[in-house]
């Protein structure tokens, strides 16, 4: 694969194409693309996800707040950013947890489903929350037409986030895989709307002195996610896109064996595309650091109580096994056999 997004040029038009058939060819192909990177997103995380060791600290516990839209904008090309005023979720959301979102009717019809969404940024001083979304199918689709002043029934902060390895444990000298030495550097990657899982730990590097790299992947550089945000927490960003080629597997993981070969990071984290978490497990496993990923999945409920979220651990097929929205939304990513 030479592209996180396996993008294949279409077939030229032809001249007696009319341009309904030119567009409905393009959004065949466009289709074909998605499809075919789904494929290759779901066989990348084959063997690779493990349950994370016990957490170190509670998590909060949720709230159900109707949280009046401060802001509602148009963010690049494809995507929304809300802000949500909603004090508890803004003062206790830890970094990688994520939010259920009822969406209002839409012309009267009734969107039954709270839709997932990661918590972007935390601002505790001012009781709010941003999250951004793109315009995807029927739900987002509604929830775009909210506008500033109204309020959003929201569900939060829910999940297990990511965690930095800290000083906290008392034989944090003696590094084990379940007491890894303290961070000092962090490596986080994220793709698309999975940039916004990794800011809070952005947001949590700046907080705690660690030095972050971050890299951000999308489709062109119009279309990427926090590059303003990374430079107001004092992270150095590595922007990557399909449209130039850099965001290709191969030239992505030698440039950051490059960056980070003599000197590796303490820890790598990862959202927005199973192959982006497949190269941090093997760079991982290359440096001998703990490598988190986030996972994306729909979900009914977001409290494990549907039980609609399997992540893609094996187990005992009489045994149900983990869910996205309680036991991740972060777990290890690890190669099999490591």
């Amino acid at each position: 694969m030479t592209s996180t997004t396996g993008n294949t040029p279409a077939a030229p038009a032809t001249a007696a194409e009319t341009p309904a058939v030119a567009a409905a060819r393009e959004d065949l192909a466009a289709l074909r693309r998605q499809q075919a990177f789904a494929a290759a997103d779901e066989a990348a995380l084959d063997g690779l996800i493990a349950v994370r060791p016990p957490e170190r600290r509670p998590r909060p516990d949720p709230v159900w707040d109707d949280a009046p839209v401060l802001v509602h904008e148009v963010v690049g090309e494809r995507y929304r950013r809300l802000v949500l005023a909603t004090d508890t979720i803004a003062t206790t959301a830890l970094a990688g947890q994520f939010l259920m979102i009822t969406v209002p009717p839409a012309e009267g019809e009734r969107i039954l489903l709270p839709r997932p969404m990661a918590i972007h940024r935390r601002h505790p001083e001012q009781g709010t929350v941003e999250v951004i979304y793109g315009v995807a199918g029927r739900g987002t689709t509604a929830l775009a037409d909210v506008a500033v002043g109204e309020s959003l029934l929201v569900t939060g902060p829910l999940g297990r986030g990511f965690e930095f390895p800290d000083a906290a444990e008392p034989d944090a000298a003696l590094p084990t895989a379940a007491h890894p030495r303290p961070a000092r550097t962090a490596l986080m990657i994220g793709r698309g709307v999975g940039v916004c899982a990794i800011m809070g730990s952005v947001e949590d590097a700046a907080r705690l002195g660690i030095a972050a790299t971050v890299v951000l992947s999308g489709r062109s550089r119009a279309n990427l996610i926090g590059p303003a945000d990374c430079a107001e927490l004092g992270a150095r960003v590595i922007p990557v896109t399909d449209d130039d080629g850099s965001s290709a597997l191969p030239a992505l993981g030698g440039r950051l064996r490059g960056l980070f070969g003599s000197a590796p990071p303490d820890v790598i984290l990862v959202c927005g595309a199973g192959v982006l978490a497949r190269l941090a497990a093997e760079l991982g496993a290359e440096w001998g650091v703990p490598v988190q990923v986030s996972l994306e999945a729909h979900m009914a409920c977001g409290l494990g109580y549907c039980h609609g979220c399997a992540a893609p651990v094996a187990t005992d097929p009489a045994v149900e096994g983990p869910l996205v929205c309680v036991d991740g939304p972060v777990f290890d990513a690890v190669l099999p056999g490591g």
